[in-house]
């Protein structure tokens, strides 16, 4: 599932999934976690809040903790 597409979907009420990269994934998101990418680039949509739901959900489907996914994008 693309990233936009569950956005929308888990949280339908906030305009600002609008503006998510339609072609992101949840691999690309990882991916650019490993690498050291900008995530904020990578998804077009420079807010926290949506960033830390990604990283709620991208947590959820690795079978992860929250903070594991953030210390990935600490590095």
């Amino acid at each position: 599932m693309k990233i936009r597409e569950y956005y929308l979907e888990a949280f339908p009420t906030d305009d600002l999934g609008d503006g998510i990269n339609p072609k992101a994934t949840f691999a690309g998101l990882l991916n650019q976690l490993i690498v050291g990418g900008d995530v904020y680039e990578y998804l077009y949509v420079y807010d926290s809040i949506i960033r830390e739901r990604l990283f709620e959900k991208l947590a959820e489907e690795l079978e992860v903790s929250y903070e594991y996914v953030y210390n990935l994008w600490l590095k």
